[in-house]
C-alpha cells in the first residue's frame, strides 16, 4: 500500500503540479460540480496504483483539477467505492491517503442520502455535524501499533462548517446542519431501523462517507460533509425506495447543490487556515 501511495502522489504531481489546499468527494447528485470548473484537467482512476474502480451508476472514477468561478484550484473525485460493492470498508484508502501524501489539506466529501426529519424534505442540502457508524465498521481494522487509534470527537472540521453556514445566509441557500447515519446497503432501511436511527439522533442516512471521513481524518486531513437529501427515508412516506429514485432528484436538485459548492470552495480557500 505505501508504494502504491508513494506512486498515485507522484503521478497526480506530474500531471497537475501542486496539490490544491481542497480536494472533494463527489457524490450522486455532485457531479455537475466538476463540469463548471475551469482549464480542467482529468485523470483516470485506472492510471493511479491502488485507486478503486467503483461500478456504481453515476460514478466516471476520474481526478478532475481545475479552477473554481471564483479563480480557486480544486480537486474533485468523479467517484468512490462503497462498501457495499465489496465488503471492504479499505476502499477509498489509496486515493484519500495519496492526497494526504501530495499535499492536499481538506477533503469535502459529498454525498446523497434519505432524510429523518420532516424538516428536511427531498431536495435539501444538510451540512454533517457529526456521524453515526451503525455497521461498526472501520478502514483502520488491521494496521498495527498505536497509530491505528484516531480521535473521531472533532470529525467534521468546526471552522469549516462555520464558513459553510455564514455562506448559506448570505446566498439565502438553505442549510440544515444534522448527524449523518452511515448503513452499510445495498439494501434499503427498513422502517423500524429508520426509527432506529432517528431515536439515536441522526437526521439523515446513506450507504458512503463515513468509511472516507475515518481515513481522512486517520491520515492527518481536515474533513467537511454535504448532504443531498434526496428521498424520505423508508417509512416516513409512501414512496418505493429505490436507486433510480435517488438519481433522478439528485439530478433535479443537483445544479443547485453544485452551486453552492462551487460557492462554498470559493470561501474555503480565503481561510486564512489555509492559506
Amino acid at each position: 500500500m505505501a508504494s502504491a501511495i508513494a506512486q498515485s502522489a507522484a503521478k497526480l504531481k506530474a500531471v497537475f503540479g501542486e496539490a490544491p489546499a481542497i480536494a472533494v468527494v463527489l457524490g450522486s447528485g455532485w457531479s455537475g460540480a466538476s463540469e463548471q470548473l475551469q482549464n480542467p484537467q482529468r485523470l483516470s482512476y485506472a492510471d493511479l496504483p491502488g485507486w478503486p474502480l467503483p461500478k456504481v451508476e453515476g460514478h466516471v472514477n476520474e481526478v478532475v483539477v481545475g479552477t473554481t468561478a471564483g479563480g480557486q484550484r480544486v480537486a474533485m473525485l468523479r467517484g468512490r467505492a462503497h462498501t457495499y460493492e465489496s465488503g471492504d470498508c479499505t476502499g477509498m484508502a489509496a486515493p484519500i491517503r495519496s492526497l494526504k501524501a501530495w499535499g492536499v489539506q481538506v477533503l469535502l466529501s459529498t454525498n446523497a442520502s434519505g432524510s429523518l426529519r420532516q424538516h428536511q424534505p427531498p431536495g435539501s442540502l444538510m451540512l454533517i455535524a457529526d456521524h453515526i457508524n451503525a455497521p461498526q465498521r472501520s478502514p483502520l481494522v488491521g494496521l498495527s501499533g498505536s497509530d491505528r487509534f484516531c480521535d473521531m470527537s472533532t470529525a467534521y472540521d468546526l471552522e469549516l462548517r462555520q464558513a459553510a453556514k455564514a455562506l448559506a445566509q448570505e446566498v439565502d441557500q438553505r442549510l440544515c446542519e444534522g448527524v449523518y447515519c452511515w448503513a452499510l446497503g445495498p439494501q434499503f432501511e427498513t422502517p423500524a431501523e429508520i426509527r432506529m436511527f432517528a431515536a439515536w439522533g441522526a437526521d439523515a442516512v446513506g450507504m458512503s462517507t463515513v468509511p472516507d471521513t475515518i481515513l481522512a481524518r486517520h491520515a492527518g486531513l481536515r474533513v467537511m460533509g454535504l448532504a443531498l437529501i434526496t428521498n424520505m427515508a423508508a417509512g416516513l412516506s409512501a414512496e418505493a425506495l429505490t436507486h433510480e429514485l435517488t438519481l433522478r432528484e439528485a439530478k433535479e436538485s443537483g445544479e443547485r447543490a453544485s452551486k453552492f459548492l462551487g460557492q462554498l470552495l470559493d470561501r474555503l480557500m480565503k481561510l486564512s487556515s489555509l492559506q
